[in-house]
């Protein structure tokens, strides 16, 4: 089984390459936002638990993040593989996630980073605001936020995978074609 993390910061590419990626290899897609606003929309007992802290402006517990993950797994069990965008965000939830996929008989296979300066993803954002209507990409202040945070927050997840030897950088400039096809020379190395 084939299991991505495909790792960047905001603006570098990842719903672009992703979506090559899943055509290529025939992967499922697990996008955390996704999962949490179809459990939500579902009135789950999960998405009722998750929207209870959402209503509050806290933070979804990462015990409830993993249980959703599960039942979206075991809906594809007899998938190829997987990539999990939005997740993992910390070393906490990098650690989860390989408990979960051990007790699932599969393991992470890679993590992608896609490599790009500050001053291109700003540019990337601001480019992509004007044709996507994403108010969070058109606010300078609010894209230097976000790459803080991921900075900050999400950047040290590579440690986790590079002391297990599944990080693998990748330039994250150029045409799309080149990335993806940089993309697809990672993969079928492993």
């Amino acid at each position: 089984m084939l299991n991505i993390v495909l790792f960047g910061p905001p603006g570098a590419g990842k719903g672009t390459q992703s979506e090559r990626l899943i055509e290529k290899y025939g992967l499922v897609h697990l996008s955390t936002g996704d999962i949490f606003r179809a459990n939500i929309k579902g009135e789950t007992e999960l998405g009722n638990l998750a929207k209870s802290y959402m209503d509050k402006g806290l933070l979804v517990p990462d015990e409830v993040t993993i249980n959703m993950l599960r039942a979206e797994v075991l809906k594809h069990s007899a998938c190829k593989g997987f990539i999990f965008d939005g997740f993992p965000r910390t070393q906490a939830q990098a650690a989860a996630l390989d408990q979960l996929l051990i007790e699932l008989g599969t393991s992470i296979s890679v993590m992608l980073a896609l490599e790009v300066e500050e001053e291109e993803l700003k540019d990337r954002l601001l480019k992509r605001a004007a044709f996507s209507g994403r108010a969070d990409d058109a606010d300078p202040k609010i894209i230097e936020n976000r790459i803080a945070v991921y900075n900050q927050e999400t950047a040290p997840v590579k440690s986790f995978y590079m002391s297990q030897n599944k990080f693998i950088s990748i330039d994250g400039l150029g045409t799309i074609d080149e990335i993806t096809l940089r993309l697809n020379q990672a993969i079928d190395s492993l």
